[in-house]
């Protein structure tokens, strides 16, 4: 039994964008729309209209998102670089500037296999959903990837994106990404450490939108200026690379300087600052220092 028609099921839904623009959602068209095919299951442009029931869980949802709550966590899925991933709560939410910093270390993969003729090796350290590890593996194609995460909710979401995704080409492991011993027999050997690591300073909202939904362990890092564990990323990266090896990781906006004197203090030759599609400061490229030639 249909219970709108196509006509007032378009009409439904551009009400609930004018219910969420209210309720000051960045993007109530997308919203509302997205959450309206949630339900129906495919495009609401090839939709005739909606069976019996749809108004009243459609507005259930409006109300959730008007509430603030994460529109992935809605709909149980979010995107990063063209993939569709699994969402949950108590994992953090990935973000669109997070699709430059992986840009930026599938580049790195990329010269390896070009330039090398052989498979890169990759480690993703704090892999969090597993976004940034499965978009290595698929656009880098032969890369052989590790990642490492210490939190066992997003350990199993990591497994299951990037089983569904690029099955049996990620390897997660559960661990202290500064632990020494944690991928300890590839120390020297690596191409590519990326990492997101938690390095929001304390006290600050990272993103007002999932401000209280994504969990503090992924959030913040460490110290006054959240420098603790970014800071213990570059170091644990360090031992990990092969000479003329890059490590690219995320961090705020305000810790670029701080973070390539560290890699540089690390033992890194080349350290610079990336920035993201808003021009904000956004990652760290350092370079291990090259292999002398006889």
């Amino acid at each position: 039994m249909t219970e709108l028609d196509r006509y007032a099921l378009r009409r439904t839904v551009r009400e609930a964008a004018k219910r969420l623009s209210r309720a000051g959602i960045a993007s109530p068209d997308v919203d509302a729309r997205l959450l309206a095919e949630h339900l129906l299951g495919g495009p609401i442009l090839l939709a005739d209209g909606a069976a019996e029931g749809f108004a009243a869980a459609y507005a259930e949802l409006v109300e959730r998102r008007a509430a603030r709550e994460p529109l992935q966590h809605i709909l149980g899925v979010m995107w990063f670089r063209g993939l569709e991933l699994a969402c949950r709560p108590g994992v953090f939410i990935v973000r669109p500037e997070t699709e430059v910093v992986a840009g930026a270390a599938i580049e790195a993969a990329r010269a390896v296999a070009s330039e090398e003729e052989r498979a890169p090796v990759v480690v993703d350290l704090c892999v969090g959903s597993g976004a940034i590890a499965a978009a290595v593996a698929l656009e880098v194609p032969g890369a052989r990837v590790w990642a490492v995460e210490a939190d066992t909710t997003a350990v199993a979401l990591a497994r299951e994106n990037c089983e569904h995704l690029a099955p049996g080409r990620v390897e997660i492991i559960r661990g202290d990404v500064t632990d020494p011993a944690v991928l300890a027999e590839l120390d020297g050997r690596v191409d590519v450490v990326v990492s997101n690591p938690p390095y929001v300073p304390a006290g600050e909202v990272e993103d007002v939108e999932t401000a209280g939904h994504d969990p503090d362990l992924a959030l913040y890092g460490g110290g006054a200026d959240g420098l603790r564990l970014p800071l213990a990323v570059v170091e644990r990266a360090a031992a990990l690379l092969r000479p003329g090896a890059v490590l690219v990781m995320e961090h705020d906006p305000g810790q670029g300087a701080a973070l390539r004197a560290a890699a540089l203090g690390a033992g890194f030759t080349e350290a610079v600052t990336g920035q993201d599609l808003a021009g904000r400061d956004r990652y760290l490229r350092a370079v291990t220092e090259r292999a002398s030639r006889a």
